[in-house]
């Protein structure tokens, strides 16, 4: 009996159940036992409907366009789909199983009112309270359905009867709200009684108009919050009832007495909402409601308290063993008016209490801003319990005071939260530590995708273009991670600046695009970070071979590589006008004439006394007109080469032939201005040679000595990394590919400062941003969960297990399997949920050969690449392993 496909799914979020637009895409994976690609017959119902069955072409099962006509607001759909002639026999496969969605409220079909609270007195940014907005209706008998839209320029929650709609946290997410906002929709049909029932929606600040940054500044999308709903019922007898949002809604302070998503809440649960004033309608401007690609985010894990140490009176130390985001639920907060203060941060001081100075946020001339994550709760004496979901934290550690009630351990527990994102990828190896980094890198990317890929969950918590440019290539390796970078696309286009520049985030809630005045205005166009809108569709367009992520972000790239051609055309640096007044004809190609963030976070050098250096804070004006066109020529270079493949795919011939020579040329400039004949670069540092080798940039006679120098300068650091932020993650694979596999594992293995597994002996539980974010004496320096060094995984991914997509391959239609041994690894093993289906590799050293077993999916063709170089291809699906005798690895 054939087998049949599986794994059903569209392109759109949910809660309970996936929520579409008019005409989600669909996707699913081949039959397992299809040995190269088929066409597929799909079939579906729109409310019981039959539409006629449609048949795809050859190898359609990816994103497969909706044949249909267009749905309508509220319609439920079940489709399923079959295989044509898996086993040579039966004309069809089996029928996979059905699959079930709903289209949501369109856009066009919404009746409700913009609804805002009442609101006494502005308290201002970071001291507001949620208000409860709360409406009355009557159900008669015999509901059969109950769905609830809604959403908010706020983040808000709502209750049918008390009962908590939905498991999402955070709602709506965070989005640029100017151009962008989605609704959620949940299924109530439990909560809703005959007669009388109550719908109640509790509206917090969040991003929309809460602090942002690390100098807490208030969100500019605006200065009062609303929420947007319909209750849609439907009635046995085939009657619907529609509640929406409108005049007769009420509004009063909740017991949420102070809601701010960096700050923390305070909830008094012995405050009782009174009968409520009339609500505000029509106050804000909003875009049309959309529905989200991206799975919602939640509480995916809770964690008890590792450890309770009391530290004095009333005072209370928890550990609950991992950096994370979320908060703290507490049960059992003691007598009525019992107040109970939790503080929460990444590290302990020397006398064992939560110490957050190193997040503080500093400008020169200026005092320090401190940072604060607290949440408070005052006891009703009901047995109540704090889940203060109109916040979140970046936190391992807590610091609890209450006075005069005591505090039972079990009472506690983190609820980590975050966007649900689905696992694709696992890794272990026979290497302890290599298997802790992956696992420390992993948690410091699950706790910044809260919504978006922010850099923090704890000082800034902002969504940069360059931290997820840097760590997508790793992400797409652990998660499906296409609907959360698409929603997350979607703001960097809303933020794009009229002149084509790149936000440095999105989303931008301090709105650079309508301040070009502001001194941020003037460093915003980095390249590596503004490089993100084409470097992040690309990486994902390879890996789930989805056209329309580059089609839709098509005028962004363009916009953006064209500003930086003309940037680089018409400004120079300093430096180059002294040294010739009328540029140099290559000069054109170069990028230096505006501002870039360079490597970045590099490792800090020591001064005589042994205190850090930082060219930054020190000499900030130096830094800033520093020459960093050899960092901005690079990115020229790769942006504009992208460009033209990705015009290539969108069958835009005339924009490829152009973009290929400009990169073509660029390359050149940069060879010109930055490469010697001896193959060094002009700035002779790890990051440069790193970027060189790794972008294509030196020519092939010259990349033995280009990787011989960078070997060089390693070996002068102490067999140390010198890299940052932009180059650290292509470190190793260069290494490993310029054959100094042997050095790329040491400076791995590397245990002293710079190194990842320094973080592992000062026990970090994520990625640092500081290579010493906790140094000799104990101090904490900087975020101790920023992911983009995390990148580091990649390699363990590409080269110590060897999995890694064809050159060309698209969606992992193509891999190799080329493991690069060390001695101190003798196995590995790992899968990838490829989009036609699993892979899994094996590989164990005995002696002196070298065993490999490879999984190969349906529709997909494979090579096993042995270390002496001899080939097994091609690979055929299923199963197939293999053994050879290699020389002992050195």
């Amino acid at each position: 009996m054939p087998d049949a496909p599986y794994d059903l799914a569209i392109d759109s979020g949910g809660d309970a159940f996936p929520v579409s637009g008019p005409r989600p895409r669909l996707s699913w994976k081949p039959p397992s036992d299809a040995a190269g690609p088929v066409a597929y017959q799909v079939e579906c119902t729109v409310d019981g409907e039959a539409r006629p069955a449609v048949t795809t072409a050859v190898g359609g099962q990816r994103f497969f366009p909706w044949p249909w006509a267009a749905l309508d607001s509220g319609r439920r759909v079940a489709w399923r789909v079959r295989a044509l002639g898996t086993d040579g026999g039966s004309p069809w496969s089996p029928w996979s199983r059905w699959h079930t969605f709903e289209s949501g409220l369109l856009a066009a079909d919404w009746r409700a009112r913009w609804i805002s609270p009442a609101e006494s007195a502005d308290r201002g940014y970071g001291r507001r309270p949620a208000y409860l907005l709360s409406a009355r209706f009557t159900a008669r008998s015999g509901v059969r359905s109950a769905r609830l839209y809604a959403t908010a320029l706020g983040v808000y929650e709502a209750y049918v009867n008390g009962e908590r709609a939905g498991t999402a946290e955070l709602s709506p997410g965070s989005t640029s709200y100017d151009r962008t906002l989605y609704a959620q929709a949940c299924d109530v049909t439990a909560a809703v009684e005959t007669g009388d029932n109550r719908l109640d929606i509790l509206l917090s600040d969040g991003w929309y108009r809460g602090q942002v940054g690390a100098f807490r500044l208030p969100a500019g999308w605006g200065t009062v919050p609303g929420a947007r709903a319909e209750l849609h019922l439907f009635y046995e007898d085939g009657a619907r009832q529609v509640v929406r949002t409108d005049g007769t809604w009420t509004s009063a302070e909740s017991a949420i007495t102070r809601a701010d998503l960096m700050d923390g809440q305070t909830t008094d649960f012995r405050v009782r909402p009174g009968t409520g004033r009339p609500v505000l309608v029509d106050q804000v401007e909003a875009p049309a409601v959309d529905w989200s690609p991206a799975p919602p985010v939640r509480v995916v894990e809770s964690r008890p308290a590792r450890s309770v140490e009391q530290l004095d009176d009333g005072v209370w130390i928890a550990d609950f063993g991992q950096n994370a985001s979320g908060w703290i639920a507490l049960r059992d907060l003691g007598p009525t008016g019992t107040r109970t203060i939790v503080d929460h941060g990444e590290h302990l001081g020397p006398d064992g209490d939560l110490t957050t100075a190193h997040l503080d946020s500093t400008r020169p001339g200026q005092a320090p801003i401190p940072f604060v994550q607290r949440d408070v709760a005052v006891s009703a004496g009901g047995g109540e319990t704090f889940e203060p979901r109109h916040t979140v934290h970046g936190f391992r550690y807590a610091r609890i005071r209450r006075d005069g009630a005591p505090l039972d351990p079990a009472t506690l527990v983190m609820r980590v939260v975050h966007s649900d994102l689905r696992r694709t990828g696992t890794f272990a190896c026979g290497h302890r530590d290599l298997d802790r980094l992956h696992e420390i890198a992993e948690w410091s990317f699950r706790g910044n995708a809260v919504d978006v890929p922010t850099d923090c969950p704890t000082r800034e918590r902002l969504a940069w273009t360059g931290d997820y440019q840097v760590f997508a290539p790793t992400a797409t390796r652990l998660y499906d991670v296409l609907g959360f970078s698409r929603k997350w696309l979607r703001s960097v286009r809303d933020d794009q600046l009229p002149d084509g520049r790149v936000a440095n985030f999105s989303p931008d809630g301090r709105r650079i695009k309508h301040h070009l005045d502001d001194q941020f205005a003037m460093m915003t166009g980095s390249a590596g970070w503004g490089d993100a809108v084409v470097a992040v569709p690309w990486e994902l367009y390879e890996s789930y071979g989805d056209r329309e992520i580059l089609a839709e972000n098509w005028e962004a790239m363009v916009r953006w590589v064209e500003w930086a051609l003309t940037t680089a055309r018409t400004a120079r640096h300093p430096s180059r006008v002294e040294r010739s007044a009328e540029p140099l004809p290559h000069e054109q190609y170069l990028w230096d004439g505006s501002f870039h963030w360079g490597e970045w976070t590099e490792p800090k050098a020591k001064a005589a006394d042994g205190t850090r250096v930082d060219p930054v804070k020190d000499d900030p004006v130096a830094w800033f007109m520093a020459d960093k066109g050899e960092v901005g020529t690079s990115f020229l270079y790769r942006s504009t080469a992208t460009l033209a493949r990705v015009a290539r795919v969108l069958e835009r011939t005339r924009e490829s032939d152009r973009y290929t020579a400009i990169a073509e040329r660029i390359r050149d400039a940069w060879r010109t201005e930055f490469l010697s004949p001896d193959g060094h670069t002009a700035g002779d540092t790890q990051a440069g040679y790193v970027r060189a080798l790794s972008l294509g940039l030196v020519p092939d006679q010259l990349r033995e000595a280009t990787a011989a120098r960078l070997v060089e300068l390693i070996r002068a650091a102490g067999t140390h990394l010198t890299t940052g932020f932009l180059a650290t993650g292509e470190l190793l694979p260069v290494l490993a590919d310029a054959g100094h596999a042997d050095v790329a594992y040491e400076v791995l293995l590397q245990r002293t400062a710079p190194s990842w597994l320094y973080m592992l002996d000062r026990g970090a539980t994520t990625i640092w941003e500081d290579w010493e974010g906790i140094d000799d004496t104990g101090t904490a320096h900087d975020s101790l969960n920023h992911y983009s060094k995390g990148a580091v995984i990649r390699f363990l991914h590409t080269h110590t297990l060897g999995l890694r997509q064809t050159p060309g391959s698209i969606a992992w239609e193509s891999f190799e399997v080329a493991p690069v041994p060390h001695p101190s690894v003798p196995w590995a093993r790992g899968t990838h949920e490829s989009p036609q289906g699993t892979i899994a590799v094996e590989w164990r050293t005995t002696g002196d050969t070298l065993t490999i077993t490879v999984d190969v999916p349906p529709a997909t063709t494979a090579r096993i690449v042995f270390p002496d170089g001899t080939v097994e291809e091609p690979l055929a699906p299923g199963r197939f392993s293999a053994t050879r005798r290699v020389g002992k690895a050195s």
